[in-house]
């Protein structure tokens, strides 16, 4: 558990303090299974500032690794749960570039998508943080916001307000898709080569089918996340007027940093349909290619058929047992007949490949 004193300058303390500072907040980020465990002490220190306990439903979704993106509030604190969508760390290594791997990577890479959910519940003077264990979002936040210097300006400034970092933390998780973008991109790239490959037929359709179950979970994750933004906004709207202009300045920022947000998520929900679309789209050309050289080889074989279909003719009428046939007792009946054939059979070729019945080019 990391505690941070945030006012002009961001300090890291090494316990709890005895009450809340007069001007700033508080950050407390724990992992959750400290977050589990001192979980008592941190709820009667809750009580101690004048903060309000978390509800036993809001400890329970914060303990959870499996919930989805969520908004909820009370009338002392809100909680937001968001799922971050990342790669698991030294998953950057698994392709040589941007366009070759293997299978096995491609593997490897759609194992390391990482969606832990982090849990935020967003106090006046206080801001409580859950995160999955060895967190780079924390860290990430902590080594900035300890070398942010005073009177900063933009997003190099010090958060002013609880809310003003939760909006920072969840922007970035959503900006932190980046990586895994190029990581899924260079999966399903992987994939595509697969499918149209000259070893195409002996392509892994079940983890092509768990790629997709994997964008539609991340489709699905997307949702959520742009479900639970929004209903922050909503609820930001409904807080009570601010009387001072600083105060209601800052209130415009958060809805602004909070569309901001919003802008993003939708930019990143847009890309995980793309991909679906694509590797949809991949499969559907795939079979029509294998349609399609399916129709060349019966092309070919009926082109054949269709020549020697007369040859066969020829030396069907030809071996009747019959005594009176003609050129059956000439000397040169044979080559008579074997240039017919041989004549036929060419005119044929010559005509199908003409008319581009034979050949690879159309």
């Amino acid at each position: 558990m990391r505690i941070f004193l945030i006012a002009e300058t961001c300090t890291e303390l090494e316990a709890l303090p005895d009450a809340l500072p007069a001007r700033g907040f508080v950050w407390i980020a724990s992992a959750r299974r400290e977050f589990e465990v001192g979980s008592p002490v941190l709820q009667s220190r809750l009580h101690q500032w004048g903060c309000g306990p978390l509800v036993d439903l809001h400890v329970s979704d914060l303990l959870s690794n499996q919930l989805p993106s969520q908004f909820d509030y009370t009338s002392w604190y809100d909680l937001m749960v968001f799922r971050r969508l990342a790669a698991a760390p030294g998953s950057s290594g698994l392709f040589l570039d941007e366009e070759h791997g293997t299978l096995a990577s491609a593997r490897r890479a759609l194992q390391a998508i990482d969606t832990s959910p982090v849990g935020f519940a967003v106090y006046d003077r206080l801001l409580l943080t859950v995160h999955p264990a060895d967190c780079q979002v924390r860290d990430h936040f902590a080594q900035r916001l300890l070398q942010m210097p005073a009177g900063g300006n933009g997003s190099s400034r010090i958060p002013p307000s609880p809310a003003d970092l939760m909006l920072r933390i969840v922007n970035h998780m959503v900006d932190s898709y980046l990586e895994l973008r190029r990581l899924l991109t260079r999966q399903l790239a992987t994939l595509q080569q697969e499918l149209f490959g000259p070893r195409s037929r002996s392509v892994d359709w079940q983890m092509l089918l768990e790629s997709r179950n994997t964008l539609h979970m991340l489709e699905d994750i997307c949702e959520d996340q742009r479900s639970a933004v929004q209903e922050w906004i909503d609820a930001l709207d409904e807080w009570p007027p601010e009387a001072d202009d600083h105060a209601r300045r800052e209130r415009e920022l958060l809805r602004v940093r909070s569309r901001d947000v919003l802008e993003h998520i939708e930019r990143v929900l847009g890309h995980v349909r793309r991909l679906e679309s694509s590797i949809e789209s991949a499969v559907q050309m795939h079979f029509s290619a294998v349609g399609q050289r399916t129709n060349d080889i019966m092309r070919t074989l009926t082109v054949l058929t269709a020549i020697f279909l007369p040859l066969n003719l020829i030396t069907g009428i030809f071996g009747m047992n019959f005594d009176a046939l003609p050129l059956i007792h000439d000397a040169t009946g044979f080559w008579i007949a074997l240039l017919l054939m041989a004549g036929i059979g060419g005119g044929l070729g010559a005509l199908f490949w003409r008319k581009r019945y034979l050949g690879t080019r159309h």
